[in-house]
């Protein structure tokens, strides 16, 4: 395994095509916490809203590895 993605001769990170899954994964989950108003429990939503974006991060990449070894 290189690490990479080849799409059509572009070699992109595997970690780029990961973040995207898990933007849409967070747009997501905030889209549910908005509706749910569990946002007026939170202090600082940017802050949760970086720190919701890097665990989901770190789940899809752990997840993800395995499938491609």
């Amino acid at each position: 395994m290189t690490g990479e993605l080849d799409l059509y001769g572009v070699f992109v990170p595997a970690l780029a095509a990961w973040m995207l899954v898990a933007l849409a994964l967070t747009l997501v989950v905030r889209r549910v916490l908005a509706g749910l108003g569990a946002y007026r429990l939170i202090w600082h939503r940017p802050l949760f809203d970086l720190a919701l974006y890097v665990v989901l991060l770190g789940a899809v990449v752990a997840l993800a590895t395995p499938l491609l070894t």
